[in-house]
């Protein structure tokens, strides 16, 4: 049978209480300006995570053609979104921060100033050495934006997409066991305990914390890998208080950071080495599942405290509907790159906003 393959983090899932404004604000601030797709219709399959019921619901695909991973900005329609019931602290169970990559850290931070955002830290060095500094999105999700050298363009603003995420978790070695041995984030960049600097202003940021940053020591091949590319994961442990699930009693789509999402090749080879490790997938679409105008297979397992793992196998990507132009992946070689071309006409797609 043939392995699985990763390409790439494809996205982070981002629960807001309005769609359009929360694409505005992505696209506005941080450049992810290209719709993939705008998705209104009934969440169904998610329903043992939404109160045992089908939900309606408004999802929205952003992309910054720059690289790095989108974000799925999703929002209950049929209801009100509930914001985290307990008060955050860095190392709370579930997705805490996005990272979010610069070129240019410093024109980053006098920017999103300038524009009258969050800002909730100075620029400050991560252990890695790199510098970062975080911010609040409209919705008080928060976001790193932080040095990284893993481009797709460079013709754009100084941010490019999503590169990865900070996982509270309660363990980190058994968190490793899914994470870096199936997902593939074997390299350990840093392995620190104690209080962090460059946390300084973020909600329980003065805790003592165990971090762990991981990288991947494979280089992703394959679909949209080179957009994607390079990304990294950030195990958080709370060393001396207790970490509170961040959705504990709420729905998925709440307000929040509601998944990570990676781009695969072979669903079927994937769900059964997540079965055989113990971490079974508790939602698997059909094999031909429509989301929007695009259409793929994907699936759902929790991480070892719930976390809301997503994998998508992509099957085709609208470009010009109108003409019938589109991104098909289901027949081509799984490990040979998107020509270029065909990744640049994506950006058909983008959305201009009035400044």
């Amino acid at each position: 049978m043939e392995q699985k393959l990763i390409y790439g983090i494809q996205q982070i899932g981002v629960g807001v209480d309005d769609a359009a404004k929360g694409f505005e604000w992505y696209a506005t601030r941080l450049g992810s300006d290209v719709r993939v797709f705008d998705d209104n219709n009934t969440a169904t399959y998610m329903a043992p995570y939404m109160g045992g019921e089908p939900r309606e619901k408004r999802a929205i695909l952003a992309v910054n053609m720059q690289g790095g991973s989108g974000y799925e900005i999703w929002q209950h329609t049929g209801r009100k979104p509930e914001a985290q019931k307990t008060k955050f602290q860095y190392g709370d169970l579930g997705i805490n921060v996005a990272f979010v990559k610069t070129r240019d850290v410093h024109a980053s931070y006098k920017r999103l100033k300038a524009m009258g955002e969050q800002i909730l830290t100075e620029i400050g060095r991560e252990p890695d050495g790199k510098k970062c500094f975080y911010l609040h999105d409209p919705y008080n999700n928060i976001l790193k934006v932080k040095e990284f050298d893993s481009w797709y363009a460079t013709n754009g603003p100084d941010t490019g997409g999503t590169y990865g995420c900070a996982l509270g978790v309660s363990d980190i070695e058994a968190s490793r066991k899914l994470f870096s041995d199936i997902i593939g984030y074997d390299t350990v960049i840093y392995d620190r305990e104690g209080t962090f600097a460059d946390l300084k202003g973020v909600p329980g940021g003065k805790a003592r914390l165990r971090r762990v940053l991981l990288g991947h020591s494979a280089t992703r091949t394959g679909g949209f890998s080179r957009l994607f590319g390079e990304s990294q994961l950030e195990l958080v442990q709370l060393l001396d208080a207790k970490a509170n699930p961040i959705f504990a009693n709420r729905y998925w789509g709440d307000i929040g950071f509601i998944h990570l999402c990676f781009d695969i090749k072979n669903m079927k080879a994937l769900t059964e080495e997540c079965a055989a490790a113990g971490f079974p997938f508790t939602v698997l679409s059909n094999d031909d599942f429509d989301m929007g105008d695009a259409n793929g297979h994907w699936g759902y397992l929790e991480d070892p405290d719930g976390t809301l793992i997503e994998f998508v196998e992509t099957h085709k990507v609208p470009i010009v509907k109108q003409i019938g132009l589109s991104i098909n992946l289901k027949n081509r070689d799984p490990k040979k790159p998107l020509p270029n071309w065909l990744v640049k006409a994506m950006a058909l797609k983008r959305v201009r906003f009035k400044k």
